[in-house]
């Protein structure tokens, strides 16, 4: 499953609901990429989901 590995965010499930009100089951995943980051100076590759990179959470390794 997806899992970001700076704030823990994974997939969430619940359920589709239709205008006669049947229901099925549905997942929302969190956008995840696999990233270099830099941590404490050395570099690492982490899955990491695009709102901890805008909010600039990690710094990207170049």
């Amino acid at each position: 499953m997806a899992k970001c590995e700076i704030c823990n965010k994974e997939t969430k499930f619940g359920n589709n609901v239709s205008h006669s009100v049947r229901k099925t089951n549905r997942s929302w995943k969190p956008n995840v990429r696999k990233v270099k980051i830099n941590i404490n100076g050395s570099v690492k590759k982490a899955n990491v989901c695009t709102r901890c990179l805008r909010s600039n959470k990690v710094t990207r390794a170049v």
